[in-house]
């Protein structure tokens, strides 16, 4: 396997350390840890070549179990649905992508979605296995996403975000508050909420901070411009929520919306406007803004 073939199996696969047990071969295992999926499903992988070894290459189905083997397999979803949404790239060179991802798609596989993510749309776009997302907005978030195409480079672009050396802004649209003082800066502790997938503010030492202003008012919604410090799950809508102004079309904040289904007329008016950074490569100032608009 080449290396280039190598890293894509890296990068767009899952990983399991087989786990204790019994099983003669590494088929066994696998049809004993994942029994949502068949063994038939299993075997016709096997047989595309969607299940490696830690070398990245193609087991078989009789390859002998051996506790704590390592094995790639790549997710699948039979009949995938369509996102019929369409993401743009505003920037591209050798070390750097940048993309503006639209409402819905998500950025990476995760339960459902597979084949429909950004990353996967990209890495056909630009025939790059490479590609990594430096960092992550929800599925429902709008905006710029940045992307490492080089493993050379990668490591110096993915410092920017835990030493706070990229500046990011978002827009949002929400009920007014206009008995809130602004701009402000909204600090609290996120912890997990309920259902599993919600966030929700604790007691304790705060791990979150928001910088907030208004900087367009339209009767009784405003256009807020958000800057967040930290970079926590769901932590501007939780923010926004608590101050009283839950985002315009949020489907889990303040309340969830039972069986929500997604509203492609409705989305969550929330977007990635802007990104700021010194390129840690080229030391170019770098400043890129999204070409999607929160409409009213």
């Amino acid at each position: 396997m080449s290396e280039s073939a190598f890293s894509a199996a890296n990068s767009q696969a899952s990983t399991l350390y087989l786990p204790p047990g019994k099983w003669l071969t590494v088929l066994d295992c696998l049809c004993a840890h994942f029994s949502a999926i068949s063994r038939e499903q299993w075997l016709d992988r096997i047989a595309r070549g969607r299940v490696l070894d830690a070398n990245g290459k193609p087991v078989g189905a009789d390859l002998a179990y051996r506790e704590g083997l390592r094995i790639h397999y790549f997710r699948e979803v039979p009949n995938e649905t369509p996102i019929p949404v369409h993401e743009s790239i505003l920037y591209s060179d050798e070390h750097l992508v940048v993309a503006d991802k639209p409402h819905f798609l998500p950025v990476t596989p995760a339960g459902e979605y597979v084949e429909q993510t950004l990353l996967r749309r990209l890495i056909r776009r630009l025939d790059n296995p490479d590609l990594v997302p430096l960092h992550r907005i929800d599925r429902h978030t709008a905006g710029l996403v940045l992307f490492s195409a080089s493993k050379q480079t990668r490591s110096a672009y993915q410092s920017l975000f835990p030493t706070r050396q990229i500046d990011k802004r978002y827009e949002a649209i929400a009920p007014a508050l206009p008995g809130v003082e602004f701009p402000r800066v909204h600090k609290s502790r996120l912890i997990d909420g309920e259902p599993f997938f919600r966030m929700q503010e604790g007691e304790g030492v705060s791990n979150t901070e928001t910088a907030m202003e208004v900087c367009e008012r339209n009767g009784d919604l405003w256009r807020y411009a958000l800057y967040p410090v930290t970079g926590k799950k769901h932590q501007l809508r939780v923010h926004m929520a608590a101050l009283g102004a839950g985002i315009c079309n949020d489907p889990f904040y303040p309340n969830v919306l039972k069986d929500a289904v997604d509203d492609y007329a409705r989305p969550l008016k929330l977007l990635a406007q802007s990104l700021r950074f010194v390129d840690p490569v080229t030391r170019q100032q770098r400043r890129f803004e999204s070409e999607i608009h929160l409409e009213w």
